[in-house]
């Protein structure tokens, strides 16, 4: 009886032991954003970004902004670009860049989870004193879904 009971709970013991589960092989790392070179981008997009940009800088020369059809740009960003609030910005960039003059598209990185773009512009203006950065971002209906103004930092963080 006692050498059953051995028995058994050596098969008890062999019967519950882990197993050795195999990882399956690594697939690709897929880039959350990746940088494109300007020849990947569609002369259109590109176009289309650097004019709803300019068109909101130029606000600040001329005082007068036409705002974004639902055709140029998403429900949220037409909600948030009221002239009040570029005429506010406007005043602190006159003060302290001068007259705008001219974007310079820099680099573009596309976001592989929401196919957006994003636009690096190089803002111009009469006073060489700071840099300025416009980030004019197109989801994938080609309408701006984002529009922000930075102090210009040359590297972009891809995270």
């Amino acid at each position: 009886m006692k050498k059953l009971i051995i028995v058994l709970s050596i098969f008890l013991l062999i019967g519950c032991k882990s197993k050795n589960i195999v990882a399956s092989p690594a697939e690709p790392e897929v880039f959350k954003i990746e940088k494109l070179t300007l020849s990947e981008i569609s002369e259109s997009q590109k176009s289309k970004a650097y004019e709803l940009g300019k068109r909101v800088l130029m606000t600040c020369n001329t005082s007068k902004f036409k705002p974004f059809t639902l055709n140029e740009a998403t429900p949220s960003v037409i909600k948030n670009t009221t002239e009040e609030r570029l005429t506010k910005t406007c005043t602190r960039f006159r003060q302290f860049y001068g007259t705008f003059i001219d974007l310079q598209l820099v680099e573009a990185y596309r976001n592989n989870f929401d196919k957006s773009t994003v636009f690096r512009y190089k803002g111009l203006y009469s006073k060489k004193v700071a840099n300025k950065e416009l980030r004019v971002t197109m989801n994938s209906e080609n309408k701006v879904s984002s529009i922000k103004s930075l102090d210009w930092v040359n590297s972009f963080p891809l995270n």
